[in-house]
């Protein structure tokens, strides 16, 4: 029984000489470890990490062998392992970073996207509609919809800066208009570009029965927190690309549904107050 209650006695000096400065501390390392953690888990930094570790192995097993050569280069390469990382991962990193930043100014962005929740809502009718259209036709399509993190660094883009309309994306999309087979980017009710090269994700959890469309979809949602509409032209099934995952099979109400839930999070009194009008 002397064990026990110095045991709780033990336990309860323990916690009552955490500070709060403590607590704080070690929430700080537990977010850090978890986007670590999906850092890992979400990119092709799973196997570097292997290769990582094996060279650690290998750095401390010549150590203990006195293996002087083979000590020598392994020092060297961590020396420069670090540097080498950044700029192996300078994409990914940057997307990280990225979405930190833009999540930690969401609820202000939240305040003043109130103002555009009708726009959005028309934007997400019209993008539901003109996705179920292509399907029909089993005509391509690739509408990337900017929310926090701005696209503005997108390649070979042209400038359109015109108001969103179902026959404007018919038209940019039809098989034979020269801007196709690039994206298009909305903003809010806002065509702001088209015909724009995006990067292709090279996450080799992509459904190998998708093409180049459907990757480049997935690598923008990757690099930013956009939402993106994937029509197939092969088989008219239409996508959505978030974080890099990709949903598939979508209808036009589904779809609406699903874009109302990703871009006017946290307006559900609002959308239901429209939907009554």
């Amino acid at each position: 029984m002397q064990n026990i209650g110095d045991f709780w006695e033990y336990t309860k000096n323990t916690i009552l000489s955490v500070r709060i400065i403590d607590a704080i501390d070690i929430f700080l390392i537990s977010v850090i470890i978890y986007y670590a953690v999906r850092f890992i888990r979400d990119r092709r930094a799973v196997k570097l990490l292997i290769g990582i570790l094996f060279l650690i192995a290998g750095y401390f097993v010549s150590g203990a062998l006195k293996m002087y050569v083979l000590s020598f280069i392994f020092e060297n390469i961590f020396q420069v392992g670090i540097l080498a990382l950044i700029i192996l991962f300078h994409p990914e990193l940057r997307s990280l970073l990225e979405k930190v930043g833009g999540a930690s100014i969401s609820s202000i962005n939240r305040i003043v996207d109130q103002k555009n929740i009708q726009k959005i809502t028309e934007a997400i009718e019209i993008i539901s509609k003109s996705a179920a259209e292509f399907s029909a036709l089993k005509r391509g399509s690739l509408i990337v919809i900017e929310k926090s993190t701005k696209l503005g660094d997108i390649k070979n883009k042209i400038v359109v800066n015109a108001e969103l309309s179902s026959l404007l994306l018919q038209n940019i999309f039809y098989d034979k208009a020269p801007l196709h087979d690039g994206a298009v980017i909305i903003e809010g009710n806002m065509i702001k570009a088209a015909g724009c090269l995006l990067p292709l994700s090279d996450s080799a959890e992509i459904p190998e029965d998708v093409g180049t469309r459907h990757r480049a979809g997935i690598g923008i949602s990757e690099n930013s927190d956009a939402v993106v509409v994937i029509t197939s032209e092969e088989t008219g099934i239409i996508s959505i690309a978030v974080d890099g995952k990709l949903e598939r099979n979508f209808d036009v109400d589904s779809l609406k549904k699903k874009l109302t839930d990703l871009l006017l999070e946290n307006n559900a009194a609002k959308r239901q107050k429209n939907q009554k009008k």
